[in-house]
């Protein structure tokens, strides 16, 4: 078992230290993620960087939230590891197990009881002067944004070298089905199924209102040129980011691989949708 913490939340290392001693009790070897060992002080266990973790561990635990796992499991997917996440956030959207209370539903998992949940990835590039200068993969969206200046961006899009549009707004996101919960709802973007192959474009703030989210085909490609806007940006799942300058462009096509999460028997994603969106209150049913 690989363990991955949100060390700096308060109270986060006794957490960590009790779902250890949990997972020994169950006759798990567990290994601590080294800046999360380093952080909590809790050293006394095997500690491994991410890449050591993914060629050792057959099952990771996140406890934190929706970005501690966002954050690790960009990096362990490329090892095909399943990932369990024990929700210490707000929102829990993918970390589903309450802290409170983790220890049936864990030990569930544990011993062969779970859903299996695939998330696809995004595989995101910039490139200036026919040269990729930054590349990184989001599981949630990429996007790109304006600068602090009081002035749109302008953006050329096309969708596998075809163009569709050029847009002036504050920015633009590409959203997988997991971030269409994320930023593109909030910019009025359609909730989109996981189990749905496709991406949300959804601008923010456009200059001309008929320029709506759209739901694309995730087996192309999506290339952005910036075309004018001071100290213009890409962010990718909001955790990695570069400046960007006139010309250059952003790609984004689907990862060759999959987060593999784990969720208790019986969950479901629409259950989920009901729970975090606050849906049904008030109706007695």
């Amino acid at each position: 078992m690989a363990v991955v913490g949100k060390y700096h939340a308060q109270g986060s290392r006794d957490a960590i230290d009790h779902i250890i001693h949990f997972l020994h009790d169950q006759g798990c070897d567990v290994s601590l993620e080294r800046e999360t060992a380093l952080n909590t002080g809790l050293t006394q266990h095997p500690v491994l960087d991410v890449s050591e973790l993914g060629a050792a561990c057959d099952l990771a635990l996140v406890m934190g939230g929706d970005g501690t796992l966002l954050g690790i499991g960009r990096q362990l997917a490329r090892h095909n590891i399943p990932v369990v996440g024990i929700n210490q956030g707000r929102l829990g959207f993918i970390t589903d197990i309450a802290y409170r209370g983790y220890e049936n539903p864990l030990q569930a998992i544990l011993t062969g009881h779970f859903e299996e949940d695939r998330r696809a990835l995004m595989q995101a590039g910039v490139w200036r002067d026919g040269r990729c200068i930054f590349e990184t993969i989001a599981m949630n969206d990429v996007v790109v944004n304006r600068g602090g200046a009081p002035s749109m961006v302008e953006l050329r899009v096309e969708v596998d070298g075809h163009f569709v549009a050029n847009q002036r707004a504050d920015g633009l996101i590409i959203a997988s089905p997991t971030g269409s919960t994320a930023y593109a709802l909030s910019a009025g973007g359609p909730l989109l199924h996981p189990a749905i192959a496709g991406w949300v474009m959804a601008p923010i703030a456009p200059h001309t209102l008929s320029n709506r989210p759209i739901v694309l085909p995730s087996d192309g490609e999506i290339a952005i040129e910036v075309v004018a806007g001071r100290d213009a940006s890409a962010h990718f799942d909001m955790q990695s980011f570069t400046s960007l300058l006139h010309g250059d462009r952003i790609t984004v096509r689907r990862s060759a691989h999959q987060l593999r999460l784990l969720h208790p028997v019986g969950w479901s994603y629409f259950d989920t949708l009901r729970r975090k969106l606050h849906w049904n209150e008030g109706v007695v049913s």
